[in-house]
């Protein structure tokens, strides 16, 4: 995927900056791409990522959609967001828990004047933990684009979901990071853009990609529509840069690298300035670091740049078996004609 090597390009293009982890970061501000969803499906080609990084992606999409604000199920599964849930796996912020139940304000906290959906909508429910009233809006979104919403077709401009609620976010140790997404179908075809406060590079965007383009298909193979464009914005996309010494390094030589970078005229440039920085820059104290088997720390720059060296492959396509969003599964999501390079090992900065 070409965009995806611009978008690394231009996000070691700019500043060094630390964060909430241990981990520095090299961040620029403000990024934007499209792929086209109709001819193909744009799993990454320049690692693998049809194994176990695939079987976790299609578990954690299908918990999503089921609503569930604990990792219980998905843990057995994938551990990716077990650093996250207290002692009974509860997570203090959950994407489907907003997708399917967003709280609704009970009549006595509405201000005078304000318009909010009532238990007579056919999104509005009953939590039956809490007892308060929630909204489904994947359940309108997907209703509304099939064409039995009363109020609403598919054409609307208002098909937004949103996992942010700034309540959460004040107190959350993760509040989401892809946040909200909007659904809008042209001539046909169902388009999907995805807004990104916080965005791994090396991580998190790739496996982001993955999820929303399926979502997108899925939600288009339900709707009777064609898949369209994906769009995504990323408001701080960022590479880890490392810990300690090495990610202070980033801070002092970051010019340095660019310069490099900027001179890059071939993709085995990449390479170079790659053996250049492993040379120059201190070691991380991270065990299990062996840059010589592509296997590295929390500095996920030399693991970018052997990225940047190597030529995207064909892309795959997906083949579906969904009748409804509830219906999904894993076995209803095949991967064909999946080709890519070798795996790389990066760390997860928690």
């Amino acid at each position: 995927m070409n965009q995806y090597q611009t978008l690394v390009r231009n996000a070691l293009g700019g500043t060094h900056k630390p964060n909430r982890t241990a981990a520095d970061t090299v961040s620029t501000f403000g990024e934007y791409y499209e792929v086209d969803l109709g001819s193909s499906y744009p799993l990454l080609t320049t690692k693998q990522m049809d194994t176990v990084r695939w079987n976790s992606m299609l578990h954690e999409l299908v918990w999503y959609l089921s609503g569930e604000h604990h990792v219980r199920t998905l843990r057995e599964h994938t551990g990716i967001w077990d650093a996250w849930a207290d002692e009974e796996w509860n997570l203090p912020s959950a994407y489907g828990r907003f997708w399917r139940r967003f709280p609704v304000p009970d009549a006595d906290a509405q201000l005078p004047g304000e318009v909010w959906a009532d238990p007579s909508c056919p999104w509005v429910e009953v939590d039956e933990e809490t007892g308060t009233p929630v909204f489904d809006q994947i359940g309108y979104v997907v209703d509304t684009l099939c064409g039995d919403n009363p109020d609403r077709g598919p054409e609307s401009r208002r098909l937004v979901v949103t996992a942010w609620h700034p309540a959460n976010a004040a107190t959350s140790g993760l509040p989401p990071c892809h946040y909200t997404f909007t659904l809008n179908a042209q001539e046909g075809r169902l388009n999907c853009h995805l807004t990104q406060r916080s965005a791994d590079i090396a991580l998190g965007v790739p496996f982001n990609v993955a999820a929303y383009a399926l979502l997108a298909k899925v939600l288009a193979e339900i709707s009777g529509l064609e898949p369209g464009q994906f769009g995504h914005s990323l408001v701080d996309a960022h590479v880890y840069c490392g810990t300690g010494e090495r990610g202070l390094w980033y801070g002092e030589h970051l010019g340095a690298l660019q310069e490099r970078l900027a001179a890059v005229d071939t993709r085995e440039g990449y390479r170079d300035v790659r053996d250049w920085l492993l040379e120059e820059a201190p070691p991380e104290d991270v065990e299990g670091v062996d840059p010589a088997s592509q296997e590295y720390g929390y500095d996920h720059v030399p693991g970018l740049l052997e990225q940047l060296a190597r030529e995207p492959l064909d892309p795959p396509s997906i083949d579906l078996d969904v009748t409804s969003v509830d219906g999904l599964t894993v076995d209803g999501v095949e991967l064909r004609d999946y080709e890519s390079h070798g795996p790389l090992g990066f760390r997860v900065a928690e």
